[in-house]
């Protein structure tokens, strides 16, 4: 198996197989986002590179692979019938295959539209990891995200309705202290037009590398604290009218809230409320990111 610049995956493909499907991100814009400023340049690997590396796979770990992940940023980004193909192909080399699963934006699932969700979800994809970082334009427009509001609930909801699972991240603070209270009022109102199988909570923190980091250190971009944080994140919970599990499995977060929607809302605004109560210097410090 071959692989080319950082591999990440979420927490929780943790025990998957990793085949790396697409190098980089074609966005690459994002001010907050370090993992592909200094490259490389994306670019989507050959098919037949990739089911060689889910040959030699399925030599090292036999064919009982449970969970595969294609890396890197955005696969979904991939011809639709390219990205079927590999697929299709893991499916037939891993029989017991329980889950496929890809990184993917909202700008590049949109241009698959439903027709090209469904083929996909058609030949075996599962699940797609999506940044929403934020419902509010103002903010997605600041943080150079490259899409807007109405594109990531159409791409949320097209995803839902393929009968591809969702899971959506959300940035709490990235509006700093000025938009925080639009930040978590339009982020609710997404999730609740989407509502995805999954929402998934990260916490700002500037990282190397960022124009966004430039703008804190200058004092131009205004952090909330961790009490900042807890009272977005009350404001954000408290709104939700979804049935997706939240959970906040991340280093970033000041408090793990997790749960089932809507039964777990009053205990996680319990919990919430209750870390608020705790000084802010029990709290994880401040830390500029590295990755």
């Amino acid at each position: 198996m071959r692989y080319e610049g950082p591999i990440y995956r979420p927490p929780s493909e943790a025990d998957s197989l990793l085949i790396q499907a697409t190098v980089g991100c074609p966005h690459n814009k994002c001010t907050f986002c370090t993992i592909y400023k200094n490259g490389p340049r994306f670019k989507i690997r050959p098919v037949q590179d990739i089911m060689e590396d889910i040959d030699s796979a399925s030599k090292t770990y036999g064919p009982n692979v449970k969970t595969l992940f294609f890396p890197a940023g955005n696969t979904i980004a991939m011809r639709t019938d390219n990205l079927a193909a590999i697929c299709i192909y893991a499916r037939k080399i891993f029989p017991d295959l329980e889950r496929i699963t890809v990184y993917g934006s909202s700008q590049y699932i949109h241009k698959k539209g439903r027709s090209g969700l469904k083929q996909l979800a058609e030949a075996g994809l599962n699940r797609i990891h999506v940044g929403l970082e934020s419902g509010n334009d103002e903010i997605l427009r600041y943080v150079k995200k490259g899409v807007d509001a109405k594109r990531q609930i159409e791409a949320g909801q097209w995803v839902v309705a393929a009968g591809l699972e969702l899971s959506l991240y959300v940035v709490l603070g990235l509006g700093g202290a000025g938009l925080t209270e639009p930040h978590a009022d339009a982020t609710a109102n997404a999730l609740n037009q989407i509502n995805p199988d999954f929402i998934r909570l990260r916490t700002f923190v500037p990282k190397i590398n960022t124009p966004i980091l430039d703008e804190v250190e200058s004092g131009k971009f205004k952090m909330l604290g961790p009490h900042g944080i807890l009272k977005e994140t009350e404001r954000l919970v408290r709104q939700l009218e979804v049935t997706s599990y939240l959970a906040s499995d991340h280093y970033t977060n000041y408090i793990d809230v997790h749960g089932k929607l809507p039964e777990s809302k009053n205990p996680m605004i319990e919990q919430i409320r209750a870390a608020c109560k705790r000084p802010e210097s029990q709290f994880r410090p401040f830390f500029i990111g590295d990755q």
